[in-house]
């Protein structure tokens, strides 16, 4: 056998190296993707408190619950603009910057000693075990609406329990609480309403029809005219509140999300706005310089156009 020189050898063994780590890149991938959710979840925090660390990311220093509560908003609504496009890999892609703000929370608590996300992990993992009794222990449930009622109820009792641990020697007497505890008060209106007027109809406190809401809704409608009529703005607001509350009591019996629905509206609004807006373009004008009545009528063609947009899609959709 030929003796290579001693700097062919070394080039021969770095193209070996070189190849050897070419070919085992693709394995690398491939192995990386069959890591359980548990193990890419240790990395996923392994990240986030190395970001944190003195020699970390500046930005990353300097968040706090406070000034993360933004991006955690966004987020969530984020979330659901995705779900909305049915756009998959979106959505898995926004469900993960959701979790990130979670990871990112528990590790600034973490760092002062507080909990860490294990703890966040382990409260909810337990809590759905306590919580579904029917499923985890003994108890059974005929239907959702009971399952409903009981989650209400085992709430309820974890809130008294909480609190009697709170109070100086764990008075029993101490009171046990209201349904609409953790009912959290930062939400926005709409939905505060809806998750308020879904816990009462869990334990029956409802209307029996659809009718009943639709006369409410009038009810508040004509008290509303009348605060306006007598110019009273201090009723005014107060009965506008009670319309839209109803609004939402509406939605909510009806099986539909007010926040979600609201959200569609103003994208509907928004587009046909936009439309509005080309179309006065067109005609040589800004819209704020068209009289109101072209306005209307352009309101009316776009809507129009978006309505033949949607059927030709449907169509396209059965052929």
């Amino acid at each position: 056998m030929t003796q290579l020189p001693d700097k062919a050898m070394a080039i021969k063994k770095k193209k070996s190296r070189r190849t050897g780590r070419a070919r085992a890149a693709p394995r690398a991938a491939a192995d990386s993707q069959r890591l359980t959710a548990g193990e890419w979840f240790e990395k996923l925090a392994a990240v986030q408190a190395r970001l944190r660390a003195p020699d970390g990311c500046p930005w990353d220093r300097e968040q706090t619950h406070a000034s993360l509560r933004t991006y955690l908003i966004e987020e969530a609504y984020e979330v659901l603009e995705a779900l909305e496009s049915g756009d998959d890999r979106k959505f898995a892609e926004e469900m993960g910057d959701l979790l990130l703000q979670i990871v990112f929370h528990s590790e600034i608590a973490r760092e002062a000693g507080r909990f860490d996300v294990s703890d966040v992990i382990r409260e909810v993992h337990d809590k759905m075990v306590r919580r579904h009794p029917h499923v985890f222990g003994e108890k059974r449930a005929k239907d959702s609406a009971e399952v409903l009622k009981n989650w209400e109820q085992i709430k309820k009792e974890e809130r008294a329990a909480a609190g009697r641990k709170k109070a100086d020697g764990g008075n029993e007497g101490e009171k046990s609480g209201s349904l609409l505890d953790g009912v959290s008060k930062a939400l926005p209106a709409a939905l505060e309403g809806f998750q308020l007027t879904r816990r009462a109809a869990r334990i029956g406190f409802d209307w029996e029809s659809v009718e009943g809401v639709f006369d409410k809704m009038s009810e508040e409608s004509d008290e509303l005219r009348q605060a306006v009529s007598a110019k009273d703005a201090g009723r005014t607001e107060e009965e506008m509140g009670d319309l839209l509350f109803a609004a939402v009591n509406l939605a909510r019996f009806l099986h539909v999300d007010p926040e979600i629905a609201l959200k569609k509206a103003n994208l509907k609004f928004s587009r046909r706005f936009r439309r509005m807006e080309e179309l006065a373009s067109k005609s040589g004008k800004a819209l704020v310089d068209v009289p109101r009545e072209k306005m209307e009528e352009f309101w009316e063609t776009a809507k129009r156009a978006e309505k033949d947009s949607a059927r030709k899609l449907a169509e396209a959709g059965k052929a």
